[in-house]
């Protein structure tokens, strides 16, 4: 028996909050879940700064990526299994693809790698495809089989059924992540009927494909996407902490390369200051040590550093206002020569953040993003894309929504003191 074909004697599960129970029967997957590079997912919360909004919301890369694991084995072992148009051979490559789909995510994820200019994609490919425990369990398959499964997650693998479960409009990464950050967020939006949508899911020549009676599942999986996206992802207090999070290690950085003598040196951020980071460096950082090291930095002499850390570790948040780039910029170059006058750095003080989400999205020839739409299979074997036979869809497709708000510390202004009328003029003209 080849190692790719190798059964554990017997079959393991991961008890689970979202999908009951995670079900591991092949040899490969046990044996990268104990890989050092996926154990280290565990210290890598699923959803960044929105424990800060949502208490619950403390779980972790780790038990979303054995969910989307979870998924893509019912769908390639319960639903695929009996469909000519499915090649088994891909079975292992799409779990192994869905089960290490997240694994270069940095500590904080999206909010660190805006910092650094990192891309979390990359270096999950980087991980599977380097001097890795990863790599070596998976060269056990084959000498190809890492790159297989890195141009999976690259989206550039040949079978682009495999992709599509992976990394679609309707995947088996959002069919999670929806589902259990709901749970552990507490909010209701992000619940639809997973079990209808997996019963009608069929495999078509280079794509996944939905019959056209299980329209509705998937019109509430698209709303509740929408909605988990503006009441939770992008929460304004959530997106507070992000802002604060990014400017602590934005002035840490600064203050290194201005020759700062730290309390305690940052030795496991040199490399990203100095955006030479090796692959071990990049792995061996969690959040286990940016929160130490936000802790160290609460005594430190910089006024800024100390003021931000201490913020972020007791959830001193910043106030937002709405901001509207166009009518507002002379507001913004006010505010900043009133920052300048009043001895507040309008750079850490002062923080336009802007978000946005498309929730779905149709084909369109020649654009440099087009997104591959869900299509409908219709009884005479006719595909017919979603938002042309769904009213609900088609009035948010291609819809872009944008939301921008300015971040300020509502605190450091009403504080007395001789510049207190310069902050009184300043909280005027945010209140406009």
């Amino acid at each position: 028996m080849s190692y790719a074909t190798k059964k554990l004697a017997e079959e393991k599960v991961f008890k689970d909050p979202v999908h009951r129970y995670v079900h591991v029967r092949d040899q490969v997957i046990w044996d990268l879940v104990a890989t050092r590079e996926f154990q280290r997912l565990r210290r890598i919360k699923q959803l960044g700064t929105t424990y800060l909004v949502f208490h619950g919301a403390e779980h972790s890369r780790f038990s979303h990526s054995l969910g989307v694991y979870e998924i893509t084995r019912r769908v390639v072992d319960d639903v695929f299994v009996d469909y000519p148009e499915w090649d088994n051979s891909e079975r292992l490559v799409a779990l192994c693809a869905a089960l290490l789909h997240d694994l270069g995510h940095g500590p904080f994820s999206h909010a660190f790698e805006h910092v650094f200019n990192l891309d979390h994609e990359a270096y999950t490919r980087a991980i599977i495809l380097g001097d890795t425990e990863v790599n070596e369990v998976l060269r056990r398959v084959a000498e190809d089989f890492p790159q297989k499964v890195s141009d999976v997650i690259e989206k550039t693998y040949e079978n682009q059924q495999v992709v599509s479960l992976i990394s679609s409009q309707i995947d088996a990464d959002r069919m999670d992540y929806l589902q259990r950050d709901a749970y552990f967020t507490g909010v209701s939006y992000g619940h639809f009927d997973m079990e209808r949508i997996l019963r009608v899911m069929r495999p078509r020549e280079d794509q996944i494909v939905i019959k056209s009676s299980g329209m509705h599942a998937v019109e509430d999986y698209i709303m509740s996407r929408y909605q988990m996206y503006w009441q939770v992802y992008f929460h304004p207090v959530s997106r507070s902490a992000e802002v604060i999070l990014r400017k602590t290690l934005e002035r840490a950085q600064e203050l290194y390369h201005e020759g700062y003598t730290f309390k305690v040196e940052p030795t496991p951020f040199k490399s990203f200051f100095d955006g030479n980071i090796e692959l071990q460096q990049y792995i061996e950082l969690d959040e286990t040590i940016i929160m130490t090291y936000f802790h160290f930095w609460t005594h430190e002499e910089d006024a800024i550093l100390s003021d931000l850390s201490s913020r972020f570790l007791n959830r001193r948040l910043f106030k937002y206002i709405e901001y509207d780039p166009g009518a507002d910029f002379k507001k913004v170059l006010e505010l900043e020569e009133l920052y300048k006058k009043a001895g507040l750095n309008a750079n850490y003080y002062l923080v336009h953040d802007s978000t946005s989400d498309l929730p779905y999205d149709f084909y369109r020839p020649g654009e440099e993003e087009g997104r591959l739409p869900i299509h409908l299979l219709r009884s005479n074997g006719e595909l017919s894309e979603l938002s042309r036979s769904s009213e609900v869809v088609e009035s948010i497709s291609g819809k872009r929504r944008f939301d921008h708000k300015i971040y300020f510390p509502e605190d450091v202004l009403l504080e007395n003191g001789k510049k207190r009328m310069l902050r009184k003029q300043i909280l005027e003209v945010l209140n406009r």
